[in-house]
């Protein structure tokens, strides 16, 4: 894929005029009121998983609705708490997967929570259980989850999905072997769009977190983003809409409330960012609209020119790794 978004200059100045609906705040603070007010309630099981240095839980906790959400919580063997915390959020299609696929954090020394996406996880193989979803959808099964619900911000996938992601922020600052000072959360694509919407919704649930890494993430500026790509997830709106065009202005209206690029405005800690600027999935343009409008500081982002979704690949997990050295230090 050669360059097909806006120039690097003009990335670094595009700031999208998305409409915030005026009941955003409202919206959500009675979102977690009526769907996770109660007892996080973190179950934690240890698995043999014949990695010597680094002990694997199965852990479940109470989601959206009290709807228990698995995942894992991986630690450095011996380690004696509490730790500085990473929480990893998947992309679009991947559960959580073997627990010895994600390895990195946990030897960088550090307290590791990986989600295991409701009703996702097609596309990652588990010995274990997957998380279903509430409204039907069984996990792992084939996609998408784009459009369900898209007509109704109170049935929306991804109000389900935002609110178990910000408790799992929750329920990890309640485990002993955590400094709940000293919490981040991480993915890339969905998972940096998961990231996102827990640092700007953390509050709600009165959870500190103290940095955020987004790795091209996904679910940002969706009025671009639709248009732009012919490349799925955003282009399962895009089929939605050809088939219903008499619901765009209510899709549209939806999906602004769950817009990365409209809840970073809230973001308050720091981050860093990843893009690559042949990305086809999560136009560049797209992420530079989270980006630049994400209040939180310090931040910075990673420019990879000639790279797609994959994004920096293993020099920015090498970046991360630097990244959280410094932050945790300070």
């Amino acid at each position: 894929m050669a360059f097909f978004d806006m120039s690097p200059q003009a990335l670094t100045e595009y700031r999208p005029e998305l409409p915030e609906p005026a009941d955003l705040d409202d919206f959500w603070a009675r979102t977690f009121a009526e769907h996770a007010a109660s007892d996080v309630d973190l179950q934690c099981e240890q698995v043999e998983t014949y990695m010597t240095l680094i002990d694997v839980w199965s852990i479940s906790w109470n989601g959206y609705d009290d709807h228990r959400v698995n995942g894992w919580l991986l630690l450095p063997k011996g380690a004696e708490g509490p730790l500085p915390t990473v929480i990893q959020y998947t992309g679009y299609s991947i559960g959580r997967g073997m627990p010895f696929d994600k390895t990195s954090y946990a030897l960088g020394g550090w307290a590791h929570f990986v989600i295991d996406a409701r009703g996702q996880g097609w596309a990652s193989p588990s010995l274990h259980e997957t998380t279903d979803d509430t409204h039907g959808r069984t996990g792992g099964a084939v996609p998408g989850v784009m459009t369900s619900g898209i007509l109704d911000k109170d049935e929306y996938y991804y109000r389900r999905l935002y609110v178990d992601a910000t408790r799992l922020a929750q329920a990890a600052a309640s485990h002993d072997a955590v400094d709940a000072s000293r919490i981040v959360v991480a993915g890339g694509s969905q998972g940096g769009a998961m990231a996102l919407a827990a640092v700007s919704l953390a509050e709600h649930l009165g959870v500190s977190i103290a940095g955020c890494s987004a790795e091209v993430p996904f679910l940002c500026d969706f009025p671009r983003a639709i248009g732009l790509t012919d490349a799925y997830p955003y282009k399962e709106v895009a089929d939605y809409l050809a088939v219903f065009p008499q619901h765009r202005d209510k899709a549209m209206e939806t999906l602004s409330y769950f817009d990365c690029a409209i809840l970073a405005r809230r973001a308050q800690a720091p981050a860093l960012f990843s893009v690559g600027l042949m990305d086809t999935i999560t136009p560049p343009s797209t992420v530079y609209a989270a980006y630049n409008t994400y209040a939180g500081s310090p931040k910075a982002i990673e420019v990879y020119p000639f790279n797609g979704h994959e994004g920096g690949r293993g020099y920015q997990v090498q970046r991360i790794m630097e990244w959280l050295q410094e932050l945790f230090a300070g």
